[in-house]
């Protein structure tokens, strides 16, 4: 036991009992405890109150992310035309409009033929069950073609004789309808009015703070807009590609497949494969051979989207381990479904880089703005791997030096 002169001596907190046998008195700091508790009693309000409003506070989310993603163009935009924003953000709001629109003319036709042909194409392929590899026998000695036949000759009756599903239906496109304008209403007016509303709640935070809040507000900002945006870019190629596939095999309804697939890949971890299995189901309905080969394009693509496409584009923008995003996105998903799986990891990302800015007091700000672009993280990806590949291939490779 260290004697009482010695620099090493433990304290022992005035009124407590003298360690003796080896014994070590530990005195908790109250804070801790309350700050536990803190925590938990803010997490179960928020949950409460995510429950509670689900459909507005799914709106807000999304506005607030389709903003977040459009800013840094309002933004080139507005610095290109040397315009005010209100006219950039028309601008903007004008080309995704026809964007839209040219999509809609585009595809829609050939979604609507594909989904009349998909009726008189399900037979078929119900017959051809049986001959799938491996599974094929197994389906067969369950009935499971006959099952599945029965139920496509069933579910038309069962549509026709509820009147309450025809209704369900009609009010679910109307609420799509409502939630789409209401999301797109939110975000222009995040665009319009966001400079305004940041102002404002600047001035409310007291003036010997207010340069710690401004680089607090400076990293949120970077790390949730860079993630969105290149989150946004990253689920739009993949919708593309899908979309391609879909044509070129003659797939069902490939535009609503690409949409199917561009919304979840914005869900982190599991969104992508989740995404694809609608998309692979129906390749099946072409004949087996068509679904093995979309199965594997699919695959093939998601290995490039997550080791080489999404580390270029959107970087280290939140710098997380892989089984954090993953917990991260579940926890969001549990508590409130898609939209909390969408500001789950990003905001773990805010989270530890607010933590190493106030440790650094302003180092990691900088640090993410001298962030290289997508074509340097290429460089230096592509320069790693060569040297990886020439250290693996010396003769002397693995010897002890």
């Amino acid at each position: 036991m260290p004697g009482p002169g010695d620099e090493d001596s433990v304290a022992v907190a005035p009124g407590a009992a003298t360690p003796t046998g080896g014994v070590e008195v530990v005195d908790l700091d109250w804070r801790t405890p309350a700050v536990l508790v803190t925590a938990c009693i803010a997490v179960a309000v928020a949950a409460g109150v995510v429950r509670s409003t689900p459909r507005t506070l799914t709106w807000l989310v999304i506005g607030g992310l389709l903003a977040l993603a459009l800013n840094p163009v309002v933004d080139r935009l507005q610095d290109r035309l040397r315009c005010r924003r209100g006219v950039a953000v028309g601008v903007v709001l004008l080309l995704v409009i026809i964007a839209l629109a040219v999509i809609g003319v585009t595809l829609g036709p050939e979604t609507v033929r594909q989904a009349r042909g998909l009726q008189g194409d399900i037979p078929e392929v119900v017959d051809q069950l049986a001959d799938l590899p491996l599974v094929g026998g197994a389906l067969a000695d369950n009935d499971v073609p006959d099952r599945v036949q029965q139920w496509l000759e069933d579910l038309p009756d069962r549509l026709a004789g509820s009147e309450s599903t025809v209704t369900s239906a009609a009010r679910s496109v109307a609420s799509g309808a409502l939630a789409g304008f209401t999301t797109l209403l939110i975000a222009v007016t995040l665009l319009l009015d966001g400079e305004r509303l940041v102002r404002a709640g600047r001035r409310l935070v007291p003036t010997e703070r207010r340069v710690r809040a401004d680089r607090m507000g400076r990293v949120f900002y970077q790390v949730i807009g860079k993630y969105f945006a290149g989150s946004v870019l990253v689920a739009v190629l993949h919708g593309l590609w899908i979309l391609v596939i879909g044509l070129l095999f003659g797939v069902p309804l490939a535009p609503l497949l690409a949409v199917w697939v561009m919304v979840f890949n914005l869900v982190p971890q599991i969104g992508g494969a989740v995404g694809g299995i609608p998309f692979v189901v129906l390749a099946f309905t072409q004949g087996a051979t068509t679904g093995v080969v979309c199965g594997g394009l699919f695959l093939l693509y998601m290995n490039f989207e997550n080791h080489i496409l999404s580390p270029i584009i959107i970087g280290d923008a939140v710098d997380l381990q892989p089984a954090t995003t993953m917990v991260g996105a579940i926890v969001g998903v549990s508590v409130a479904g898609v939209p909390g799986a969408l500001v789950a990891v990003p905001l773990l990302g805010v989270g530890k880089a607010l933590y190493l800015e106030l440790r650094s007091d302003g180092s990691s700000a900088r640090a993410h703005d001298r962030g290289p672009g997508p074509v340097a993280r290429l460089r230096a990806r592509l320069r790693r791997r060569r040297g990886s590949g020439a250290d693996a291939a010396r003769p002397d490779a693995g010897l002890p030096r």
